[in-house]
């Protein structure tokens, strides 16, 4: 399932505990992302799912549950 993928992506990135990656937890107040941890981010993830994430995307994404959407909504079944 997508959400188990980003959330080890996010574990493992971001050194946090797989209880605060909830589908609410914004990426930067909630888990400590700055700005290099979200490109490395959204390198992982696009390598992972094999899709391509457009900057103007990325500043529109705020929560685990938004990253979430994004990728269920750009990857074919």
């Amino acid at each position: 399932m997508v959400f188990e993928k980003v959330r080890d992506i996010l574990c493992e990135q971001l050194d946090v505990d797989e209880e605060k990656v909830t589908m609410e937890a914004n990426i930067t107040d909630d888990l400590g992302a700055d700005s290099l941890d979200i490109v490395d981010l959204v390198m992982s993830l696009e390598e992972e799912f094999d899709v391509e994430v457009p900057d103007e995307e990325v500043e529109n994404i705020k929560t685990v549950g938004d990253i979430v959407k994004f990728i269920e909504s750009h990857v074919e079944e």
